[in-house]
C-alpha cells in the first residue's frame, strides 16, 4: 500500500510541476478586476496595439474573466527588420521610427483633470509612471517610445491640443513640468 501511495504521490508531483511548465508558457491572461490593456502589455512585454490586434479588439474595453492571447507566438512576425537600437540604461531596444516632435509637459492635478488617460492609466495613482499624451495618428495609443530628457515611456493618453507631431509628457509635479516648457526633442517609437 505505501509502495501504491508513494507511486501515486510522485505521479502528481511530476504532473504538477508539468502543469505549472505548460500554464507559465501560455499565450493567453486571463482578465482580473482593475487590469486595463496598458498594464497588461507592460506585464507580457508586448504594445497594446499588439494586444488587440491579436484579440481583434475595436476599443480599450475588457472585461473580468475576458482571456487575452497575449504572446508573439500567436501571430506572425513583421516582415521588415528594425532600422536601428538604442542603449539606455544598458538595455537595447529596437527602434521602429525616429521623430522630432514639439513636446510640452502636463500634470494630473489641473483643474478638471481626472489624473486618468485615456487608456485607462490612473497618474495620480501611479505619479512615477512615464507617459505621454500623443496623436494616435501619428504615434499608436499603447506604443513604447524613448523621449529625448525624458527617457522610457508608453504613449497613453491624448489630448485636444496634441495634434501631428506632437506630445505632452507627464511629469507629476507642476514646478518641474513648468520647468520642461516647450522645446523640440527626439523621440524614437520602439518594437
Amino acid at each position: 500500500m505505501k509502495k501504491v501511495f508513494s507511486v501515486l504521490l510522485a505521479s502528481l508531483i511530476v504532473l504538477g510541476f508539468g502543469m505549472k511548465e505548460s500554464f507559465a508558457a501560455s499565450p493567453t491572461h486571463t482578465v482580473k478586476s482593475g487590469d486595463n490593456l496598458y498594464r497588461i502589455s507592460l506585464t507580457y512585454n508586448t504594445s497594446v496595439a499588439n494586444l488587440k490586434k491579436w484579440n481583434n479588439l475595436s476599443s480599450d474595453l475588457i472585461v473580468p474573466s475576458q482571456r487575452l492571447i497575449v504572446g508573439k507566438g500567436t501571430t506572425s512576425q513583421p516582415a521588415s527588420k528594425p532600422k536601428q537600437t538604442v542603449n539606455d540604461q544598458q538595455q537595447t531596444t529596437n527602434v521602429k521610427k525616429e521623430l522630432v516632435v514639439q513636446s510640452t509637459a502636463y500634470t494630473a492635478y489641473c483643474a478638471g483633470c481626472s489624473g486618468i488617460t485615456s487608456t485607462g492609466i490612473n497618474l495620480k495613482a501611479n505619479p512615477n509612471q512615464k507617459v505621454i499624451a500623443v496623436d494616435p495618428k501619428v504615434i499608436p495609443l499603447g506604443s513604447r517610445v524613448y523621449v529625448e530628457g525624458y527617457g522610457h515611456a508608453i504613449a497613453g493618453d491624448i489630448g485636444g491640443a496634441i495634434k501631428g507631431n506632437r506630445i505632452d509628457v507627464f511629469i507629476p509635479n507642476k514646478g518641474r513640468a513648468l520647468q520642461w516648457g516647450r522645446k523640440q526633442v527626439k523621440i524614437q517609437i520602439l518594437n
